[in-house]
């Protein structure tokens, strides 16, 4: 019996899109800071927005279940560090202006929920396929 799942590349997934948008709206506002800024506040919120997708992609690369979930985790720790406290931090400072931080948050969520999914249906097809064998 032939598996009728197609492999669906990375760059495809929602999750990893938003991921990229996130990244692309918080390198426009790093791009704007001063040298003092980029390496007090700045450089430490890239890296972890930055990190979001990335890790997204690592563990989407991996071949066993509790690996893939791991990733994601650290994947969804990282949009935490990088939203909650990073941005949030840029917005109570003024670095942050207030349509990108509403619009943040907005992709946050989607990418939060996107996340949760994954990790969920990780386990699912562990128990699938432990049930298999």
């Amino acid at each position: 019996m032939e598996s009728t799942k197609k492999f669906i590349p990375v760059h495809e997934l929602e999750v990893y899109r938003l991921a990229r948008k996130l990244s692309s709206m918080a390198w426009e506002i790093y791009q704007r800071l001063a040298y003092q800024q980029r390496k007090v506040w700045g450089d430490q919120m890239l890296e972890s927005v930055d990190s979001v997708g990335a890790k997204v992609a690592e563990g989407y690369a991996r071949f066993h279940f509790s690996e893939k979930a791991r990733f994601y985790y650290i994947s969804r720790a990282s949009l935490s560090e990088g939203v909650d406290h990073w941005i949030d931090l840029g917005f109570e400072r003024g670095i942050v202006l207030n349509q990108e931080f509403e619009q943040i948050n907005k992709i946050k969520s989607g990418i939060q929920v996107r996340l949760n999914n994954m990790i969920k249906s990780t386990y699912a097809a562990k128990e699938q396929f432990s049930g298999k064998l």
